[in-house]
């Protein structure tokens, strides 16, 4: 056969479908050259075949009432609904999309490296469809295979949205790196958003936890426990070890470990999207807090402030402080300048090192500007130089400088 006739003979075969294939056009392992046959068909595993290439294809269902830790999967439905809801911008935000556009996706390769020479064998995702939940994973059995594997992967899925978790910087770009090498042979790569659950929860757990892992996130925050599970780290060893071998014994136990890796985000988005949405009442006055500072971060003014309202009454006094401190910031931008001096007098008693130096550095600039006290001023500005240890946002130079103009005006 030509090669022009071959690649459309492929085309023809990738070409993506709204409806699922009927299940008599999946071929069967007959026609492979493939050990264990039994084992694979006995774990729910299907061939995929393209011409002279084949990948397996794993599939698992989950009934939306499944629990998997603190979550049902419903709740991933609840959490699309109430961000459809709410009025404002958020990495979070599913706005504008429905719960089955997102796509909870992570693979399995050979290294933790970029580059070709590091191998995708593992690319699972899970979304939901009608009442369920539908896991699929496409396994690549070996080298030579990687067109039938990306083809099957692309042809497969419908969606907008990846859900990941560190996916920006490692899951994606391995895929688009690897899938240079067949480009020519399968669909293009789609354009779409991506939601990485790593950075969210760095963003309200990096002060509480000592490594935001998803296996750690999972135990401490989502009552999630495994066990006789394979770590992530042996699964390019068990990998190479099939490809010696050919037994499937280690890979269903890699396919198992992915799969509850997927499972885990659908349980995590659900989670932080109610935690960024207060819709849990048991969240803590921390989480709270670095909701309401990511909100400032991305620009949500009117979110942060009335987060910050809410916990500037909070029983911590770490946590009650902080939010009067940024309150205060907000205070001065509307100029209500008497609210703002009372919140930062209370910072300079009760804030930590760096808030105090800020609070002072603020009332020394209020005291100059507004009242043109200049002893006052002065005052609040020493303070702050006595207190400075490099970690406010205020440079040391600045405040030199601010010394030696009160000063100078002083002493006319």
């Amino acid at each position: 056969m030509g090669l022009s006739k071959k690649l459309q003979r492929m085309k023809r075969h990738i070409i993506r479908e709204e409806a699922e294939k009927d299940p008599t056009d999946i071929p069967s392992f007959d026609s492979l050259e493939l050990p264990f046959k039994e084992e694979w068909e006995k774990a729910g595993v299907k061939p995929y075949v393209l011409d002279d290439q084949f990948c397996l294809i794993r599939e698992v269902r989950y009934p939306l009432s499944y629990k998997h830790g603190r979550h049902q999967f419903e709740e991933v439905e609840q959490a699309v609904h109430k961000w459809n809801e709410w009025e404002g911008q958020h990495p979070l935000s599913a706005k504008g999309l429905s719960a089955s556009e997102l796509f909870f996706f992570d693979t399995e390769t050979t290294g933790l490296g970029g580059g070709t020479g590091n191998v995708i064998f593992l690319l699972g995702y899970a979304r939901i469809q009608g009442e369920e939940v539908v896991l699929r994973q496409h396994f690549l059995p070996g080298p030579g295979n990687e067109t039938a594997l990306y083809a099957s992967f692309l042809e497969r899925v419908d969606y907008k949205t990846l859900v990941t978790y560190n996916g920006k910087s490692f899951d994606w770009p391995q895929v688009k790196t690897r899938h240079t090498l067949v480009r020519d042979h399968v669909p293009k790569l789609p354009e779409f958003g991506h939601f990485d659950l790593y950075h969210a929860s760095r963003r309200l757990w990096k002060r509480s936890m000592e490594r935001v892992k998803l296996v750690n996130v999972e135990k401490e925050k989502l009552d999630i426990k495994r066990s006789e599970d394979v770590p992530g780290y042996l699964a390019p060893i068990i990998y190479f070890d099939f490809i010696e071998r050919k037994h499937p014994e280690g890979i269903l136990k890699v396919m198992q470990h992915n799969e509850w890796d997927i499972l885990t985000l659908m349980t995590l988005y659900t989670h932080l999207s109610f935690r960024v949405l207060e819709e849990e009442a048991e969240a803590s006055s921390a989480e709270k807090l670095e909701v309401a500072k990511w909100f400032e971060a991305i620009g949500e003014k009117n979110h942060s402030v009335k987060a910050y309202s809410k916990l500037a009454h909070a029983e911590e006094r770490a946590v009650h402080t902080t939010a009067r401190h940024a309150l205060a910031f907000h205070l001065k931008r509307e100029k209500e300048w008497e609210r703002a001096v009372e919140l930062w007098k209370e910072v300079c008693e009760k804030g930590t090192r760096s808030e105090r130096v800020e609070a002072h550095v603020e009332l020394s600039k209020y005291y100059e500007h507004q009242e043109k006290k200049y002893t006052e001023s002065l005052h609040h500005a020493d303070k702050a130089h006595f207190l400075y240890d490099g970690n406010s946002r205020t440079r040391k130079e600045d405040l030199e400088k601010r010394r030696a103009r009160l000063k100078k005006k002083m002493s006319r």
